[in-house]
């Protein structure tokens, strides 16, 4: 049986100190290491020991009794989220440290929600039990309160596959049938085994245990309970299925990607088709990687975390074989930052490195800035910055720099539009239609075809499609990615001999900033979707910050002296308070933060004003159309394109 096991935790709760005692006791690494000493197996890059946290979401493997694990620890810090969602979607099994001190953190809640979110089972481990002010039950109370009253200890109640009758009926409340078949028959210990495995994997209940491992209390106990209320149910028989979640680049610069087998069997030499041109490429190599060592195989089968090189243009997300699940990212950057270097070297060298690094964590959107003349990326925060910044040194040995983080605004219209494109200068000729609608919140770019063939032939109207996805186009504001919209292609027309492709390309680029020229347009900020807990006589200092940060909230809830307030607030009003907060809370509040979409901008005449985007500057864009008379072509400006066009 083969289990993938993710280890998910706020910062400092303990959960590299776990993971190493899960490897020590099932003697896969000879000594336990710690993060203060500098020697944790799983965090072995030389970044990740410098500042004692974890970066980058290790991957290990060990046997017990009978089962093959695969444990990845993920980041707990917030700014390397996306590092640590990439991972949960290959987890059979999730287990959420949470420490006896502090309880419930922000992060917490976020590894949670996250959780729940891709239908991950849960365990809870609450560590640090040997401190002084430690208190596991208030703690078990917190997760049922905060998080799920679908909690229940396992510390003392489930011992080697037997029940106490507390669990037997905390399990009976959520089974009418099982209780029934109790009462009529009584406990039958293999009946009510299936019965706890079956409801676990299922998000229905949600087990707890306690110990500390730092001293290694309560985790051998803890892994028998682990390996006794698991299972799984991969097959190695039917036809190969696979994703990709993690990419890395060894030291001859090859391209490894991390999969998990869903399904299948996989071996050296096969052939794999991915991505949207469906590439064929060929498997040149199988690794099975335990922290940084790995070791090759000649076949890799449903169940395993393995890596392999031969595919030179995969990403992360990619499916292989008859694996059809995406992966949608919910941890999206908010801010933007641009990369500053020393002018002697070369832009396309510093371009090329981030270019790397962007195919190993997608979230950074590496993006080159025509306009601008930038590299700019996407960020959660500053310590992303400082961590980026000896990454591209040490692997590239480029000194790098990063401007101020900014906020990473968006665009989009509110009334639909017809948006016209004609491109015929001598010996070319494109004409292109658009409608273009605001779509839903968080819908992003999309693109619909209502053009007859008629018109256009289905070569030519994939093609048009085709260029419209090609890249991130601009709104009109401030040069933000445009969102939230959806663009139909209506008609065009073409010519037989002066038509190649790349004329509809600038005529259906032409179209859509045509469009956009007429739109209603509209600015759009990242928001936080905030829950703070506060003493009852600072809930007013709390109502009057988020009034005045530009917020939102429902109404507060007080219970045993502590007030709980929920509501939505700007990332650009909010994204500092957690320092104020935690002053005058005397850090005894709890404040999460969860990046909860776009919304119209509170203040975007300001903002418009201070970006000063130029949109007849461009050089990416132009919305004005060429036409041709007697041999020789002229512009028609696009209040005017309309009336032009041909296939009116």
């Amino acid at each position: 049986m083969k289990k993938t096991i993710g280890i998910l935790a706020h910062v400092d709760a303990g959960k590299t100190t776990f993971s190493e005692q899960l490897l020590y006791h099932t003697k896969s690494i000879r000594q336990r290491g710690r993060v203060d000493h500098q020697n944790a197996f799983l965090d072995s890059h030389a970044i990740e020991k410098n500042r004692g946290i974890t970066i980058f979401a290790d991957q290990a493997y060990f046997s017990f009794n009978g089962s093959t694990y695969f444990l990845i620890d993920t980041p707990g810090h917030v700014d390397f989220s996306p590092e640590m969602e990439r991972s949960v979607q290959v987890m059979d099994y999730a287990i959420i440290i949470v420490s006896a001190v502090d309880g419930i953190e922000g992060h917490t809640e976020t590894v949670w929600q996250l959780l729940q979110k891709h239908k991950i089972p849960v365990f809870f481990f609450i560590n640090k039990t040997d401190r002084e002010s430690a208190d596991a039950a208030t703690v078990l109370q917190e997760i049922r309160s905060h998080l799920s009253v679908d909690a229940c200890t396992i510390t003392e109640s489930y011992r080697a596959g037997t029940m106490t009758e507390e669990l037997i009926e905390f399990i009976a409340e959520r089974d009418e049938a099982l209780f029934t078949r109790y009462l009529e028959t009584g406990y039958d210990e293999e009946l009510w085994m299936k019965a706890f495995q079956r409801m676990i994997a299922a998000n229905q209940i949600f087990p707890c245990a306690s110990g500390s491992a730092l001293q290694d209390t309560g985790i051998q106990e803890f892994l028998m309970q682990l390996d006794g209320l698991t299972f799984s149910s991969y097959s190695d028989s039917e036809e190969f299925g696979a994703q990709i979640y993690k990419i890395r680049h060894d030291e001859n610069g090859n391209r490894i990607c991390f999969l998990k087998a869903f399904s299948g069997t996989l071996q050296v030499r096969d052939k794999l088709t991915y991505g949207p041109n469906d590439l064929e490429e060929k498997v040149t190599q199988i690794r099975v990687y335990s922290g940084d060592k790995f070791h090759t195989v000649e076949q890799a089968r449903a169940g395993e975390l393995f890596a392999i090189a031969g595919l030179s243009e995969a990403a992360i997300g990619d499916t292989l074989g008859v694996r059809q699940k995406s992966f949608n990212s919910q941890m999206m950057p908010t801010l933007k930052s641009t990369v500053l270097f020393d002018s002697a070297v070369h832009v396309k060298e510093v371009l090329g490195s981030f270019k790397i690094l962007g195919a190993e964590d997608p979230s950074l959107s590496v993006y080159w800035d025509e306009y601008f003349q930038q590299i700019q990326i996407q960020v959660m925060g500053a310590i992303q910055l400082e961590v980026l910044e000896q990454v591209v040194f040490e692997r590239f040995g480029h000194k790098v720099q990063f401007g101020e983080p900014e906020i990473l605004y968006k665009e989009t219209i509110e009334l639909p539009v017809m948006g016209y494109g004609h491109f015929e200068p001598l010996r070319h000729y494109a004409e292109v239609h658009l409608e273009i609608e605001p779509g839903e919140r968080g819908s992003g770019f999309q693109l619909d075809n209502v053009c007859h063939a008629d018109a256009l032939s289905v070569g030519h109207q994939n093609l048009i499609l085709h260029h419209l996805t090609e890249r991130d186009h601009h709104g009109l504001l401030t040069g933000s990615p445009l969102t939230d919209v959806k663009v139909t292609l209506t008609t065009g027309r073409g010519h037989n001999q002066h038509t190649s492709g790349g004329d509809f390309r600038e005529a259906a680029f032409r179209a859509l900033r045509q469009g956009l020229e007429q739109a209603q347009n509209r600015l759009l900020e990242p928001m936080y979707r905030f829950k703070i807990k506060v003493d009852l006589e600072q809930m007013g200092k709390v109502l009057s910050d988020i009034q005045q940060a530009y917020g939102s909230f429902q109404a507060p809830e007080t219970k045993d002296g502590k007030t709980t307030i929920e509501g939505r607030v700007p990332v650009a009003t909010f994204m500092n308070y957690s320092s104020e907060f935690a002053a005058f809370t005397h850090g005894k509040g709890a404040l999460s933060l969860l990046f909860d979409g776009y919304d119209f901008c509170h203040n975007e005449d300001e903002v418009i004003a201070r970006i000063g985007y130029a949109k007849d500057a461009d050089p990416l864009y132009t919305s004005t159309s060429i036409f041709c008379a007697k041999g020789q072509g002229y512009k028609v400006p696009w209040e005017k394109a309309e009336k032009a066009m041909h296939c009116l």
